[in-house]
């Protein structure tokens, strides 16, 4: 699913105003053997209840005491997978979208949001089918300490100024050398 999110249009409707961005790097969290997941070992709580909820919903929290993080619920109920949304390409009036906090303010999400669905008006994504490029695959960012999970290959962006974290050099093809997108 993480995969499939890229290159699509995540759009917040609120008073009247339509705000929107192109999804460029996100992040797959696989549920209860994932330690770097808010569900680790099944642990269900008040603030991880959303994710073992149905799919296409909101999973929004707060983070270090001044962040709110947006994630998609992505698997059938009782299955507690989410993908995080780390940056956007701003659409027009958009701020800085280079990380989750800063998703979240540049849209005006926040913990009102958590646990609704994702469709028109409000909080939805939008296939407009505009091509994206090469899809890139790297370790996940921030989830140090969580054992062989640290290095899995579970953060999905494309290339792009916007991004959090740059893609790393060893990545990107070599100068003249073309490359398919994946």
């Amino acid at each position: 699913m993480a995969r499939d999110l890229l290159g699509k249009l995540l759009v917040r409707e609120s008073d009247g105003q339509r705000l929107w961005g192109r999804l460029i790097e996100v992040e797959a969290y696989l549920g209860p053997d994932d330690l770097a997941a808010h569900s680790k070992g099944g642990r269900r709580t008040a603030r991880t209840e959303v994710m073992f909820g149905a799919p296409g919903h909101a999973y929004v929290y707060f983070t270090y005491g001044m962040h709110w993080c947006l994630n998609f619920v992505t698997r059938e109920e009782g299955v507690p997978q989410a993908v995080l949304v780390r940056a956007l390409e701003p659409g027009p009036g958009v701020g800085r979208c280079g990380g989750p906090g800063l998703v979240t303010r540049a849209l005006g999400i926040d913990g009102a949001l958590n646990g609704v669905p994702l469709r028109p008006p409000g909080l939805y994504v939008v296939d407009d089918q505009a091509p994206r490029g090469r899809v890139y695959v790297t370790p996940r960012i921030g989830v140090q300490g969580t054992g062989r999970w640290e290095k899995r290959l579970l953060r999905y962006c494309v290339d792009s100024p916007y991004l959090s974290r740059p893609i790393p050099k060893r990545l990107r093809p070599a100068a003249g050398r073309r490359v398919e997108p994946r």
